[in-house]
């Protein structure tokens, strides 16, 4: 799925041909839920962790550079992974299923890359972004569209992907270049400020909570944290 979304991205043509993308779930009860957590298992050094999380980054990072807007139309959880897809969109729109969030303190104890925190905080607050990682808890649709999250709840899942499809008709009939050099100009700015964090997430991926955390998840058991 990263693979494929970085390789729509990438491959899209600049000839008018495409004027919007939207992005959403299959299935009916999930946008995305994130990444298998049963490859973590995998992971033996910090290089496995600094590998896995530039993979992601550069899945993002091509999200945000495609050149046309791009849309996410959420329906159902919005979690991990699949909550950093949403942010990296242009404009997000939500079924009142929502729930988006990052249970990272209460399920695997690893972290955030220091780029998914300045996106997280550029959309909702860097207070929040703390809050909401402290407490592991979801944010659901009305106070998504209360902070700023997402721009609109619809009432179904029906009525989601109607309306992305009317906004994709209505921001195809805008100035392109007024358009990618907005979501351009918006990129470089946070990038100008990117900060140091191979540390960090080799601390959390390579220590004992994070072992203790996928066992516990995929055990549906509570993991017992140590701090090591």
């Amino acid at each position: 799925m990263y693979d494929g979304l970085a390789n729509l991205c990438t491959s899209l043509p600049t000839d008018g041909s495409v004027r919007a993308i939207v992005l959403s779930g299959n299935g009916g009860k999930a946008f995305a839920a994130g990444t298998d957590m049963s490859q973590f298992r995998d992971f033996k050094t910090a290089q496995d962790a600094l590998d896995y999380e530039a993979r992601i980054a550069q899945v993002l990072d091509d999200l945000e550079r495609c050149p046309v807007p791009t849309i996410a139309a959420i329906n159902g959880a919005c979690t991990g992974g699949g909550a950093a897809i949403a942010a990296a969109c242009d404009l997000r729109i939500t079924s009142p299923s929502l729930k988006f969030g990052f249970p990272i303190a209460r399920t695997l104890g690893n972290c955030l890359a220091s780029d998914n925190l300045a996106r997280l905080s550029d959309l909702m607050g860097a207070g929040r972004v703390r809050e909401i990682i402290f407490t592991a808890r979801l944010i659901l649709a009305e106070e998504a569209r209360a902070i700023g999250l997402v721009s609109e709840v619809l009432p179904d899942e029906e009525a989601l992907m109607a309306r992305a499809k009317e906004l994709a008709q209505l921001v195809g009939t805008m100035a392109p270049l007024t358009l990618r050099s907005t979501k351009e100009a918006m990129r470089r700015r946070r990038a100008a400020i990117a900060v140091e964090d191979d540390d960090l997430i080799a601390m959390c991926y390579t220590s004992d909570d994070f072992h203790i955390g996928i066992d516990a998840f995929l055990s549906k058991s509570k993991p017992d944290w140590t701090g090591k």
